[in-house]
């Protein structure tokens, strides 16, 4: 039950070889697939996670092989949020950056077709905001998390203040 199969650095370098993996791959598949998922999406979720199990363990069933595993995951991932909030070309690499899907009432082709997103995906946003028509949109952003956020032209501007948590006083 608790005894290990394999060497548990092989469990650990396993299960981070399939860590990269998976996240270049859903990187790759673009910011629609994570903010939008259908049960298809779910379904594929689930027999990626039960694909790639034996991937990370190998033969090794034993609780102590899951829990590596499992360690090494969540410490993978929050190693990884640690650094690329250090390191703006990293974020970029990693969650990617927004991207204009209307400018002015006037759909933006090129960056529809780069994030694989058809007029009709947009003007379903659209309707989910309340607003009619496109040229009734004077922004429309796919963000990073798969979401599309809607500025109405008539949406009045607003001005925030940016707020520091961590000020540095004096000496």
């Amino acid at each position: 039950m608790f005894n290990l199969a394999v060497s548990g650095w092989e469990i650990v370098a396993r299960t981070a070889i399939v860590y990269i993996a998976l996240l270049a791959g859903l990187r790759l598949a673009g910011k629609r697939e994570l903010g939008q998922m259908t049960p298809f999406d779910l379904v594929v979720i689930l027999l990626i996670a039960n694909a790639v199990q034996n991937a990370m363990v190998g033969p090794d069933t034993s609780v102590t092989g899951g829990l590596i595993a499992a360690a090494v995951l969540i410490a993978g991932n929050y190693g990884l949020a640690l650094v690329r909030e250090r390191l703006p070309f990293l974020r970029r690499a990693i969650v990617g950056s927004p991207s204009l899907l209307i400018n002015n009432g006037e759909f933006v082709e090129d960056h529809l077709v780069r994030e694989g997103l058809d007029e009709d995906d947009v003007l379903m946003a659209i309707r989910e905001h309340g607003v009619g028509d496109v040229k009734d949109v004077k922004m429309a952003v796919l963000e990073t998390d798969g979401s599309i956020s809607i500025v109405p032209a008539n949406a009045a501007v607003t001005r925030t203040r940016r707020h520091s948590r961590f000020v540095r006083r004096g000496p």
